[in-house]
C-alpha cells in the first residue's frame, strides 16, 4: 500500500502537475506552429520557388519516377524526401523562435520583480574612526 501512497504523493506535487500541463500546451501549439507553416508559410515558399515542397523528393529506386506525389512515389519505393524535411526544419525555427521570445520575456519580467540589493550600510567616515581609537586607547 505504501507504492500506492508514494505514487499518489509524487503525482500531486506541484511540479508534476505543471509539467502535465506544460506537456498539453506543448502538443497544442506544436499543432498551431505545424498549421502556420504547413498552411501559411509553405504556400508562400511555393509561390516563390515554384515548387510544392511537400512533394519534392528524390528517388532512390529504379521503380520511381519523378511527378508522382509523394505518397504515390513512396508506395514504389524508397525516395529521399527532402520536402518534407526542410518543412520540418521550418517548424523547428518557428518554434524554437517563438520560445526564446518566451524565455526572454520571462526573464525580464523575473529581473524587474528581484529588488536590488539594499545598499551596504556606510562605514564610519575617518573622523570617526579616529575618534573610536582614541575612546578605546582612554578605556585601556
Amino acid at each position: 500500500m505504501s507504492f500506492f501512497k508514494e505514487f499518489r504523493e509524487f503525482a500531486t506535487k506541484g511540479n508534476v502537475m505543471d509539467l502535465a500541463v506544460g506537456v498539453i500546451i506543448g502538443a497544442a501549439f506544436g499543432k498551431i506552429v505545424d498549421s502556420v507553416v504547413n498552411d501559411l508559410i509553405m504556400p508562400i515558399i511555393g509561390i516563390l520557388f515554384k515548387a510544392d515542397f511537400t512533394n519534392l523528393y528524390i528517388p532512390l529506386s529504379s521503380k520511381v519516377t519523378m511527378g508522382l506525389t509523394l505518397v504515390e512515389a513512396r508506395k514504389l519505393g524508397p525516395v529521399l524526401a527532402w520536402g518534407s524535411f526542410v518543412t520540418a526544419v521550418i517548424n523547428f525555427l518557428i518554434l524554437a523562435f517563438v520560445i526564446f521570445l518566451l524565455v526572454k520575456a520571462m526573464n525580464r519580467l523575473k529581473r524587474k520583480t528581484e529588488a536590488p540589493p539594499p545598499p551596504p550600510p556606510p562605514g564610519p567616515t575617518p573622523t570617526e574612526q579616529l575618534l573610536m581609537e582614541i575612546r578605546d586607547a582612554l578605556k585601556k
